[in-house]
């Protein structure tokens, strides 16, 4: 997409959109399930060059939310539509849609059944890997997807798109929707997309703080990515992870997590993947 002229805001949305694809991943057609055995998905996208930002939140029937959250971006003067209205809204303007059964695979229906298996008896009150005791079981998945691009032109952009918590209360939405926590996107700062605890991720501001470190602090991409995921949000309560992207092609990628799978694409065409804890978080 970049090598052909596109933009970034187009590049984040098509990577996004092949990950969605991917029943490996906690996104579109892989999402996990929630209390009641269904399906709400969230997305957004933002563009940096005038903080321009569309999103989708518990969306049923969408087969790509990262492509309604763009159309939110792009065709309303909202930045958030949420539930029937969103889904509506995209049928509407043409995005492909899909049933319930689109979503499910035998992974995400395990996880659902181990969770709730987990709610009975005296050792119930366990709740999420970093979390305190809430007396609901909801396994944290971070397989949250996104993106984060810099064009020709210099222009930011990135995207966030996830299925949630397994076994969360049907409602719920996390961090991925929202702009300033789950993805954020400014020429001269940032553009990031974040994985992980998504109520500490919003209560953190998670990828608005990072941009605000970036701009206000003097701080660089690495040290300011690095505060945010491991400084600040495990005091909060939870872990996770961003991806994050400078106007001069700076990325890192540190993660308070056991770990975070990731990969890239350099100006020279190189691709480079990160699959394992142990590995770098941090690259020029």
């Amino acid at each position: 997409m970049l090598r052909g002229g596109g933009d970034s805001v187009a590049a984040v949305e098509a990577a996004v959109r092949v990950l969605e694809d991917n029943e490996l991943f906690n996104a579109g057609r892989g999402a996990v399930f929630t209390e009641d055995a269904g399906h709400e998905l969230d997305a957004s996208i933002m563009r940096g060059s005038d903080l321009a930002a569309g999103a989708v939140a518990g969306v049923r029937s969408v087969r790509n939310p990262v492509s309604a959250a763009r159309l939110v971006m792009e065709k309303t003067k909202h930045v958030m539509l949420a539930g029937e209205g969103a889904d509506d809204f995209a049928a509407r303007n043409g995005l492909p849609t899909v049933t319930q059964d689109y979503y499910w695979t035998q992974r995400r229906w395990d996880e659902l059944v181990k969770a709730k298996e987990s709610t009975k008896g005296p050792k119930a009150e366990k709740t999420t890997k970093g979390g305190k005791g809430t007396g609901a079981a909801a396994e944290e998945i971070t397989g949250t997807v996104g993106a984060v691009a810099v064009d020709r032109g210099g222009d930011l952009a990135a995207a966030t798109s996830t299925g949630g918590m397994t076994n969360k209360m049907a409602g719920r939405v996390g961090d991925s929707p929202v702009v300033g926590a789950g993805t954020y996107a400014k020429n001269g700062t940032v553009a990031a997309s974040a994985t992980g605890h998504g109520e500490v991720f919003i209560r953190g501001a998670a990828t608005a703080a990072l941009s605000h470190l970036i701009e206000f602090g003097g701080r660089d991409v690495a040290s300011a990515a690095y505060e945010v995921v491991v400084g600040r949000l495990p005091r909060l309560g939870g872990t996770g992870g961003v991806i994050a992207l400078d106007h001069e092609g700076t990325f890192a990628a540190p993660h308070s997590s056991e770990g975070m799978v990731y990969g890239y694409l350099t100006e020279d065409g190189d691709i480079v993947t990160r699959l394992f804890p142990d590995e770098s978080s941090s690259d020029g």
